[in-house]
């Protein structure tokens, strides 16, 4: 099935490896090797690899640039579908909305990075806050990122994702619509398995500030990625936070964990971040069992000691 589908894959030209190292692909550094590695360079393509996927019944997984997942140790015997080759960046500075703001456009491979940049490079503000942020934005819009208390939703024109129904799948254009969207939560996560959407594009709204402002901009962009280097964001590799936080509780995940004296914790090469209870690090040769290990410790005591059942952020594949 494997030479079914690789063959499929060279007559649509679509790039994929056989056999690729999963570790390097990942803000974790974690994980095996994956039987086939696909990167479609449209959305045409993605739409194209997950039919034939789909097709040939073999187990896969779409991501962008892997930063909020873990990839398994061993051999995945199936297909990862990587989106960062799809990465256009679409702006009519021409075309506002009634309130004057103005629409981009960015494909789901796009880096968050990219996207930052692209704002302040035309004076676009309402980006600022992910400045720094990891990861591509068909992933941010999936996870609904929340980034210094702004998230994805709060920029959000509309999304365009592929639907299957059978083996047909359609493009579909959505409106942001507030009642779908929550904190970290997006319509993107509430179907699984054949049912699943898979982002093809965001477009945000965003404000012209003209170029009197571009400074400010870009100050505003060093201080929050300043502030992620001074909070350890990038001291070890890793997925960033690793349970969401619940407002309703009161106190955030990392606090709690931190109440249970399990920073610096450890499981082979990972460990509990010594400078931040949310943050599981690698700190050289941590496997993906490992880091179960300390989410199952973590999720253990904080339910022992406060009754409170720790949700998951990062995807364990």
């Amino acid at each position: 099935m494997f030479d079914f589908l690789a063959s499929m894959l060279k007559i649509a030209q679509i790039p994929f490896t056989e056999n690729e190292a999963l570790a390097p692909k990942s803000t974790f550094k974690v994980g095996g090797t994956a039987r086939l590695f696909i990167t479609p360079q449209t959305p045409e393509q993605l739409e194209s690899t997950i039919s034939a996927v789909r097709s040939a019944e073999l187990p896969y997984f779409v991501t962008g640039g892997a930063s909020n997942v873990v990839y398994p140790d061993g051999i995945f015997e199936g297909a990862i579908i990587s989106t960062q080759g799809i990465k256009e960046i679409i702006y009519n500075p021409d075309e506002t909305t009634s309130d004057g703001s103005v629409l981009v456009t960015c494909q789901c491979g796009v880096p968050m990075a990219a996207f930052v940049d692209f704002c302040t490079r035309k004076n676009l503000t309402g980006a600022e806050q992910f400045a720094g942020l990891p990861g591509t934005v068909g992933g941010a819009v999936y996870m609904n990122a929340r980034c210094f208390d702004r998230s994805i939703s709060d920029i959000l024109y509309s999304t365009t994702h592929l639907q299957y129904k059978g083996d047909k799948a359609q493009q579909i254009e959505l409106p942001f619509d507030s009642k779908d969207w929550d904190y970290k939560k997006s319509p993107f996560q509430s179907t699984k398995d054949k049912n699943q959407l898979y982002i093809t594009q965001a477009t945000f709204r965003l404000t012209p500030a003209g170029a009197s402002a571009h400074d400010r901009i870009t100050t505003d962009c060093k201080k929050y990625i300043a502030e992620r280097v001074n909070k350890g964001h990038f001291k070890y590799p890793s997925a960033g936070s690793v349970f969401k936080n619940n407002h309703a509780f009161g106190a955030p995940s990392g606090k709690l964990i931190d109440d249970c004296g399990l920073k610096g914790l450890t499981c082979g090469g990972a460990q509990i971040a010594p400078f931040h209870g949310n943050f599981i690090i690698n700190t050289g040769s941590a496997t993906a069992a490992d880091i179960k290990t300390l989410v199952s410790q973590a999720q253990k005591a904080v339910y022992e000691n406060f009754g409170f059942n720790l949700e998951l952020e990062i995807i364990f594949i």
